[in-house]
Order: structure tokens, then C-alpha cells, then sequence
């Protein structure tokens, strides 16, 4: 399924999308009186094994009776999984990209955090903070747990995956490199604009192999695979485990491929500023625009 968390009149609704319109799942819920079945995406996360599988025989349900049903532009997108416990990212974790910044592939995964102030939505207007005069795009593939999982082995860790998104790891590079400590430049608000849908795990077989792309003002900036990744996802995901748990809901960002604004020679760097617009794209799960203001 393709799954998003939608902004209605204030609130958070369930959203399904099919053939690119989408389906509120929430408002078709409460038409039919029914309570048995998720009604945000909080509540599917948190949902058991046969409640996941039953609002599942729903939406097959609801996609066979036609219900209304609005193009992907008429509704308001918030960021797919609203509410984490922990928001972790991974650095350097694309070989060519560490090579672009010349620095040397890291022995074990670079590990830093954002929090949930960063979180914004596809289509979502973010405003270029007044401290930073770098501000830098990174697309990111985006893992959602779905179990919660510690000590796991990696032949078993996507066993904990619920699925996938697409993210923009936002940065403030002159902040990030302030101090040897990367948290400041990454977690001013809306700094992780995540969406369109959360993709569950049974339709990408392999998160090893996705294209990913980034365009500032329809202009290329990164294209490369997930297979350019140091440390894979279910490296990731074993590595955080042995040291903390992982609650479902949790969002892991994997890192950027090469192409960024810093990793460009200093008088080519071509930071974001007020007025462009920025579109992260990924195979199988979708793009999520962001509008500088």
C-alpha cells in the first residue's frame, strides 16, 4: 500500500493512494460507522499484525467500490509518519559522496539525530532560517520501523521494517560544521520534509536497488542508486539495535548520494535562498517538493 498522512480541517486523516488519486480512508471510516480499523497513521503504525491486515482487506474493499476520490494536488500532504519516537540519520553513507567531500569511508555507520520540529509535508512551504547563509538539499531514503526491534541480527532486520519514503535531509552546512557536533545544522524546524506516501515493504522487494534524484528550479542536482550505500538498510538497522530498541514508528534516514552544494569546488556552490524550489525523488516511493520562502 501506498499509505499518507493527510491534513484535514486541522486534523490527521488516513490516506490511502490508487492509481494516483487518493482515498481518505478516515472520512470512508466514520460514513460506515466503523471503529474496528486505524483511522490516522499514528494508529496503523501502532496497530497489531491483524488489524494491519485487516485495514488492509479494507482498502482492497474500498478500491473495487469507488468511492470519492481526489487527485494527489487537492489534498494536503503532512509528513507521513507524524509523531516518532526518534528521528536517526546516517552520514556519509553513500561512497561517492564521501568521496566528493574527501573524506574516508566511515568503519561504522555515523550516527546523529533530528527531532520532531524538522518534520514538514510534500508541498510544504519552508522558510530559509536567517542564521544560515548554506542551506543544502540531501535526499534520502527514509526507513519506517514497524516492530519493535533490539538486538536484532542483520538476515532479520527488514523483518522490522514497516516501509519506505522519501525524505530531504535539510542542512544548514556553516552551522553543521561549526562544531564537531552535526545536531545544530540539521534540526532547525522543517528541516525533513518526508512524503508523499509511506510505501510498505511488499512493494520494494529491494532497497538496495532505487534511483533517487534531487532537482533545485527543475535542474538536476543528484541522481544515483541505493546501491551506492556503504551501509546497507539491514546494516543499518542491525547496528542501531544492538546499542537502543527501535519503537515502531521510528524513522531512520540512510544517508545521501553524491551531488550536493558542498561537495562542489567553494566558488561553484550554489546553496538553497528564498524562492527556489526543491523536489527529492525516489524509485517506487515518490517525490516531495519543498518551496523556499
Amino acid at each position: 500500500m501506498k499509505l499518507a498522512n493527510l491534513e484535514v480541517n486541522g486534523n490527521s486523516h488516513l490516506g490511502v493512494c490508487i492509481n494516483d488519486s487518493i482515498i481518505d480512508v478516515t472520512k470512508a471510516l466514520a460514513n460506515e460507522q466503523r471503529t474496528d480499523l486505524p483511522t490516522s497513521m499514528m494508529d496503523y503504525i501502532n496497530a497489531d499484525d491483524h488489524t494491519q491486515h485487516a485495514f488492509q482487506d479494507y482498502v482492497t474493499t474500498l478500491s473495487k467500490t469507488n468511492p470519492a476520490k481526489v487527485a494527489e494536488s487537492e489534498v494536503t500532504f503532512g509528513p507521513v509518519v507524524p509523531h516518532p519516537e526518534k528521528i536517526i540519520c546516517v552520514g556519509l553513507n553513500y561512497r561517492k559522496h564521501a568521496d566528493e567531500t574527501n573524506s574516508p569511508y566511515p568503519e561504522v555507520p555515523i550516527l546523529f539525530n533530528k527531532f520532531n520540529n524538522t518534520l514538514t509535508g510534500h508541498n510544504h512551504n519552508v522558510v530559509v532560517p536567517n542564521v544560515t547563509k548554506e542551506l543544502d538539499y540531501e535526499v534520502e531514503l527514509a526507513i519506517v520501523i514497524g516492530q519493535t526491534a533490539s538486538q536484532v541480527s542483520e538476515d532479520e532486520a527488514l523483518n522490522y521494517v514497516l516501509g519506505y519514503a522519501t525524505a530531504n535531509d535539510l542542512s544548514a552546512r556553516d552551522l553543521q560544521l561549526r562544531t564537531p557536533q552535526w545536531l545544530l545544522g540539521k534540526t532547525l524546524d522543517d528541516f525533513n520534509p518526508i512524503g508523499p506516501y509511506l510505501v510498505t515493504k511488499d512493494e520494494v522487494p529491494d532497497p538496495q536497488q532505487l534511483a533517487l534524484t534531487t532537482t533545485v528550479n527543475g535542474k538536476t542536482r543528484q541522481d544515483s542508486n541505493t546501491s551506492d550505500m556503504i551501509f546497507t538498510c539491514k546494516e543499518i538497522i542491525r547496528y542501531i539495535s544492538q546499542h537502543f530498541t527501535l519503537k515502531p514508528g521510528d524513522i531512520i534516514l540512510t544517508g545521501t548520494p553524491e551531488g550536493v552544494a558542498m561537495g562542489m569546488p567553494e566558488t561553484e556552490r550554489e546553496y538553497l535562498k528564498s524562492g527556489d524550489t526543491v523536489t527529492v525523488s525516489i524509485e517506487k516511493l515518490g517525490s516531495c517538493t519543498t518551496r523556499f520562502i
